[in-house]
């Protein structure tokens, strides 16, 4: 099928470093972890697909080109309207990660993609260093406060996670996440040699 095609070569291209296949899949994973939150899980599946289908680390509009990458494909491949633009929505929301208390695939969706700040501290880590090689035409100075402010935006979140799985299984491990990260950031790096 030439959309998955698409989509595929799409999340593989070389500016990816963590938005790559491999967090598809973990997205994916997670999707299905928490489908049972999920009013439409196919739909929060399609989402998952799009939603950083369109990623060049220096534009701020990768999410809204993924959403209306979504709302063309999706009906060429026979999906419906209402559900190309419930997908289009979902990616949309991935720009916040702050979908309503009554949005449960928004919720679902928005869980499976933060999901990673819950990880182990070696994958963790490992996830940090790849954002970083995606920025790294970024100054260290301003990447360093870049990064913090978005730490500090999801740390300033009432809950990180909305299905009741992502608040009792990785909201403390990824707000413990979080503060560390921001706590190295902080600190200044030692002079160089």
């Amino acid at each position: 099928m030439p959309y998955a095609e698409n989509l595929i070569a799409r999340w593989q291209e070389p500016q990816r470093h963590y938005h790559t296949l491999t967090h598809l899949t973990a997205v994916l994973d997670r999707v299905d972890e928490l489908a049972e939150h999920a009013e439409d899980p196919d739909v929060v599946r399609l989402a998952a697909w799009f939603h950083d289908a369109v990623y060049l680390p220096d534009r701020s509009e990768n999410e809204e080109r993924s959403a209306r990458l979504a709302e063309r494909a999706l009906p060429e491949a026979g999906v419906s309207a209402a559900k190309a633009e419930e997908v289009a929505r979902l990616v949309r929301l991935t720009v916040t990660h702050d979908p309503a208390d009554d949005d449960r695939n928004g919720q679902v969706l928005c869980d499976a993609d933060l999901a990673i700040l819950a990880a182990a501290p070696s994958v963790y880590a490992a996830y940090t260093a790849a954002v970083r090689e995606e920025y790294h035409f970024v100054p260290n100075d301003a990447f360093r406060e870049g990064r913090a402010d978005v730490l500090r935006q999801l740390l300033g979140l009432r809950r990180l996670f909305r299905t009741p799985y992502g608040q009792e299984h990785w909201e403390a491990t990824a707000r413990y996440n979080l503060r560390g990260e921001l706590e190295m950031l902080s600190t200044p790096p030692p002079p160089s040699a």
